[in-house]
């Protein structure tokens, strides 16, 4: 099993959803998140006083999904949160080493 993290924009949220949905991805967690790579923030006029944005609103996604699936949730994710554009985001993949539902008992691949 693999733990899937991704950094994306936050309104290329929907069209991940789905995208994993429809791989067979049976539950999700989403975070409002805050920071920045490359883009660096950006500067924003208000009351006509200049200020930096240093940290920019982006969305975590965080699923596991089972090995034989990975690659597949992988691409999925790149296709729906690709705009092309500085700042499209990041995925971290580490190994799950367990999982226990908490209502049933279920562990590993049946928790999932």
């Amino acid at each position: 099993m693999k733990k899937i993290e991704a950094i994306i924009k936050p309104f290329k949220l929907d069209e991940v959803r789905e995208a994993l949905s429809e791989l067979g991805a049976s539950g999700l967690t989403v975070t409002e998140v805050k920071g920045f790579g490359r883009q660096k923030g950006h500067t924003e006029l208000y009351r006509g006083a200049e200020y930096v944005v240093d940290f920019l609103p982006k969305i975590k996604i965080e699923v596991v999904v089972s090995a034989a699936i990975l690659d597949a949730a992988v691409e999925a994710i790149i296709k729906a949160a690709h705009t092309g554009k500085i700042g499209d985001g990041k995925i971290f993949i580490t190994p799950v080493e367990q999982v226990i539902r908490i209502r049933t008992g279920e562990t590993d691949e049946a928790a999932i």
